[in-house]
């Protein structure tokens, strides 16, 4: 399992082999069952989490019971309430395993300790954090200004993969659309994929 994240930490940070032996001495591996919450609302988030395998999605309720997904991870993909792992303040959100699946784990402790000791993944993490914050601000415009077609449009091509372990309710949740909506825009694109 940590095989596949110094992999990651090598392409993406260019960490050297005593900085990933670092690492390697205070990760957490960790496996989360289908269906069992990382986390749940009200609980603080006080971890970050590399996946190696399997997916999440980060998700709030509204005061209606009914469920909104803010974000999912798949391999190679960070999941947290970020708010909540910076602030230490209890989490609105819950984390949601939607496969068996398996983590890299690092406490707040653990990973306060990395950044201050290894300048290449605390510019990693800067880099990432501003991408991060960046396709977050994309994802909010793309939500208030364009129409729900180019939503899925969007969705399907940036995140091929994803879109076929997701179950489709989850993501029209994401899209913030209704599940009926992503059905006729889903099959108004099988027909133009036939006729084309």
């Amino acid at each position: 399992m940590f095989d596949f994240f110094a992999k990651y930490l090598v392409e993406k940070g260019a960490l050297t082999e005593s900085e990933l032996e670092l690492i390697r001495q205070v990760s957490v591996s960790k496996k989360v069952r289908k269906n069992n919450y990382l986390l749940e609302e009200g609980k603080v988030s006080n971890f970050i989490g590399f996946v190696t395998k399997g997916s999440f999605r980060l998700l709030r309720k509204g005061e209606d019971g009914q469920e909104y997904t803010m974000k999912f991870a798949i391999e190679n993909w960070w999941i947290s309430d970020f708010t909540s792992f910076m602030s230490g303040e209890p989490s609105n959100c819950y984390i949601e395993a939607l496969e068996n699946s398996e983590l890299i784990w690092f406490s707040r402790e653990t990973w306060d300790q990395l950044i201050a000791t290894i300048p290449n993944f605390h510019r990693m993490i800067d880099k990432l954090t501003a991408r991060n914050f960046e396709a977050h601000q994309n994802r909010i415009f793309s939500n208030i200004s364009e129409p729900a077609e180019t939503r899925y449009d969007n969705f399907v091509n940036k995140y091929p993969t994803l879109y076929n372990r997701i179950p489709l309710y989850m993501i029209a949740s994401f899209l913030g659309i209704t599940r009926e909506t992503l059905s006729r825009i889903r099959k108004q694109a099988a027909q133009r994929n036939t006729t084309s």
